[in-house]
């Protein structure tokens, strides 16, 4: 019995405006699957699109559907992009629509260009389509996170956000795993409504509720290691990006902090978001004993500050996490490892910065990058994993890969992007980095969202979206055993591997 059925086959036919236009709609419908709506039926719309790839008469109309659909989706997915530009609206405003189109446009060719070298393939039926885009679409997120575009953002999975139950399956497949499934299940369920084939989409129900089932009994079953009986305090100071370097008012915002920190409570360790210390922590002494003065009663702060070397020639300059003891002592620095393309350097500096472009967090001086990830040991503090900002969307890398890590530490600056669904889809890809490491996530951001997960990946502590205050909650402990795909990464490549190789061998018509 075929899984797709089409009795006949209607004939190719070549892309044109009104279903490029269609794809496009299509595509931005798909988006609100994502954090914050979380409407997962929209992902049916994948279907329309496996239908038109497989219809297309050439490798070129393949490239322009599946463009047409990936422009949509990343343009509606990423509009909050443009919200960047307007922290510096004089100098940058005029960039934000020109920006966030230019990235869509990036993006998608990436997708496109990717998915149509599968063209062929998609041809030989509606289910080797289904198939070809479930698997491939993967792919493309995992060239979208390297060679330069460094921007792997809104994988399929994280349509699953919305329970904890079925975002356990990234544990077992990892993110390309279960972005395999979440576009499998909808296509299957779209292409079955439209041919009413009630049987099939009762058999794709049937899998949704077996996963739901096999992720919900995972939770609380496995297990954990010794609490580690850290009280931790998570500073949300809610400081608007367009005033938050300004000379004037930087002090203000520094005492803020300290402010926040100073306010009634106990806990071991203080957390402070990314940059949220304006001054140079290796050389300004009184900085450090004002930092460590609002540790009060705890033992360490953790707080994100610029790190600059003027010794160098030219200077270097990081986007660092520092460990400060209660006598001002730094214990510890981490410097961030991968850096925002146009946000915190200017790729092809030379030829780009001639025509007046900056980088919009620095200007005309690029951040450097870190050596390497590497798990933080300081005394009195459970080993940790730091990340800043945007490092804690990409797949697999949430630590060193030593075992050594006992947490996940993420500081970031998400006022960049206002109250917009850019933090929660933020969120949503730090959260995976925990359910994929088996490791508890801490995450201190200046305007939210601030959290602390279990080893699950469930949120056990929140400050919300432009809220101020602190958050005071206990180090949840890590999963005795890491979780399979932290094991074997491999395992997040099987099910997309598979749905290629049965791609090849269905028939070319389906029967």
């Amino acid at each position: 019995m075929a899984i797709i059925n089409s009795d006949i086959r209607p004939a190719p036919r070549r892309t044109g405006w009104k279903l490029g236009a269609g794809l496009f709609l299509a595509g931005a419908v798909a988006v609100a699957a994502l954090p914050p709506l979380h409407l997962f039926p929209a992902f049916l719309v994948f279907a329309f699109l496996a239908w038109h790839f497989h219809r297309a008469e050439r490798a070129w109309d393949s490239f322009l559907v599946v463009w047409s659909f990936a422009f949509g989706y990343f343009l509606a997915g990423l509009y909050w992009v443009g919200i960047a530009f307007f922290a510096d609206a004089e100098r940058f405003g005029a960039l934000a629509v020109p920006g966030v189109v230019g990235l869509a446009v990036v993006l998608s060719t990436i997708n496109a260009s990717i998915l149509a070298l599968f063209a062929r393939l998609a041809r030989r039926s509606v289910l080797a389509s289904v198939l070809v885009l479930a698997s491939a679409w993967p792919l493309t997120d995992l060239f979208r996170g390297a060679f330069g575009t460094q921007f792997p953002w809104n994988p399929p999975a994280i349509a699953l956000a919305f329970s904890d139950s079925l975002y356990q399956l990234i544990a077992w497949v990892g993110v390309p795993g279960a972005s395999f499934l979440t576009l499998l299940v909808p296509m299957v369920a779209g292409l079955s409504l439209a041919q009413r084939h009630w049987g099939r989409l009762a058999g794709v129900v049937a899998l949704t509720a077996i996963l739901f089932t096999v992720g919900h009994q995972r939770l609380d079953h496995l297990a954990l290691g010794e609490d580690p009986m850290l009280g931790l305090r998570l500073v949300q100071p809610d400081i608007a990006q367009h005033h938050k370097w300004d000379p004037e008012l930087r002090r203000g915002w520094f005492m803020r902090h300290i402010e926040l920190s100073n306010l009634p409570g106990r806990y071991d360790l203080l957390i402070w978001p990314e940059s949220s210390v304006p001054y140079r922590l290796d050389d300004d002494e009184t900085a450090r004993r004002m930092v460590a003065g609002a540790i009060g009663g705890g033992r360490l702060a953790i707080v994100g500050a610029d790190h600059i070397d003027f010794d160098s020639k030219p200077p270097i300059l990081n986007n660092s996490v520092y460990v400060i003891d209660r006598n001002g002592i730094v214990r510890a620095r981490y410097d961030k490892v991968n850096l925002v393309p146009f946000g915190e350097f200017l790729p092809f500096r030379s030829l780009l910065g001639r025509v007046g472009l900056d980088a919009l967090a620095v200007g005309s001086i690029d951040f450097q990058p870190g050596a390497k990830r590497h798990t933080i040991e300081v005394e009195d503090v459970e080993p940790f994993s730091p990340l800043v900002c945007f490092e804690a969307v990409f797949p697999g890398r949430a630590t060193d890969g030593s075992g050594r890590a006992r947490w996940i530490l993420n500081v970031t600056n998400d006022a960049w992007f206002g109250i917009s669904s850019g933090p929660y889809q933020h969120l949503a890809m730090a959260r995976m980095r925990s359910v994929e490491s088996g490791l508890p996530l801490v995450r201190a951001a200046n305007t939210g969202i601030s959290v602390v997960t279990d080893a699950y990946g469930r949120v056990v502590g929140e400050l919300g979206l432009g809220e101020m205050g602190v958050l005071d909650v206990a180090l949840p402990p890590a999963l005795v055993v890491p979780p399979p795909v932290a094991r074997w990464p491999l395992l997040a490549w099987l099910l997309p591997l598979l749905g290629l190789l049965a791609a090849i061998i269905v028939p070319r018509k389906d029967a």
